[in-house]
């Protein structure tokens, strides 16, 4: 059987920090990104791809704020559903073509994913994830006050919108997923994060009003389905510590227990790199044994050791 692997990608991978992000971007951005995970697959490994969605959600919540008073409103799980739907169509249909190219007989499939969380989880009373485009700092009050948001800074990048975002404890599809990509299908799953669900008393499933961390997911996705590898392609090619800072050092190696010793000193702010730290060391935690932090671009060297940050036990 061979090893499975997990590739993760940023919002970047869709919608540039500095875009627009109309229809046309974000295909172009697609058709870009699958070029990092064309060469992944060149490497044999049986894949399945889960995406970021912040800039798509906050531009749906914006949709919905504007038309509120035309039709009516959409709870969170159901715009990140809708998002999983499109998103993955994106990139189904620009992986699919790069095979053609290739002349590759590889099917790809989307799977709506539900991600379980705790009914209870504090982090829905007390929201952290950032969505949506960058506001300036004299835009965040009339924000606040006329749309009720809750702002927050991303660190040296602007000011954004947060909304609650529960920890993920369990995929739902999860043997499905397992069996297609088992059966060498290229699975595009979680998708945002996934949609935030629970187990009520009886034991129903419901929807939460919050959006899942797609790193986290990643992570208790891959240990679910036994993946061994786990690749996080962002906007950078190396984790930093004092990002910003003239004395910032970027990082080629980190195990678990130093990764945990910069958490705790708080290198890794919760709205960047932090969920993607502890994304790592919860899947090397779980069984799984590497993560590779780098570029969308740098994905290949970064799988040998060229560049990135490897995380390992």
């Amino acid at each position: 059987m061979k090893e499975k692997i997990i590739v993760a990608l940023g919002g970047n991978a869709i919608t540039g920090a500095h875009e627009r992000g109309d229809i046309h971007q974000q295909f172009a951005n697609t058709r870009r990104s699958m070029i990092g995970v064309i060469e992944i697959l060149k490497q044999d490994y049986e894949m399945v791809i889960t995406h970021g969605n912040g800039p798509q959600v906050g531009n749906a919540l914006i949709r919905i704020e504007e038309s509120r008073h035309v039709v009516p409103t959409l709870p969170l799980g159901i715009v990140v559903a809708d998002l999983e739907g499109g998103m993955g169509y994106m990139i189904q249909q620009c992986l699919e073509n790069k095979l053609y190219d290739m002349k590759v007989r590889k099917d790809v499939v989307t799977i709506l994913t539900q991600v379980l969380v705790k009914k209870d989880d504090p982090a829905i009373k007390n929201p952290t994830k950032f969505v949506g485009p960058f506001y300036n700092k004299e835009d965040v009050e009339t924000l606040r006050k006329h749309r009720g948001w809750i702002m927050r800074e991303d660190k040296g990048r602007g000011y954004r919108r947060v909304v609650a975002s529960p920890k993920p404890i369990g995929i739902v599809e999860k043997n499905t997923i397992k069996h297609l990509v088992e059966m060498g299908i290229v699975v595009i799953a979680a998708g945002g994060g996934g949609i935030p669900v629970y187990v009520d008393d009886n034991g129903w499933l419901e929807g939460v009003d919050g959006v899942i961390d797609k790193d986290l997911a990643s992570a208790v996705l891959g240990n679910e389905i036994g993946a061994k590898k786990l690749i996080i392609l962002t906007a950078i090619d190396r984790v930093a510590i004092n990002f910003n800072e003239p004395n910032q050092q970027f990082l080629d190696k980190l195990n678990v227990k130093e990764a945990e010793r910069l958490m705790a000193q708080g290198q890794f702010p919760a709205g960047s790199m932090g969920p993607k730290v502890q994304a790592a060391i919860n899947f090397i935690k779980g069984g799984g044994e590497e993560v590779i932090i780098t570029s969308i671009d740098n994905a290949e060297k970064a799988l040998t050791g060229n560049t990135g940050t490897c995380i390992t036990l």
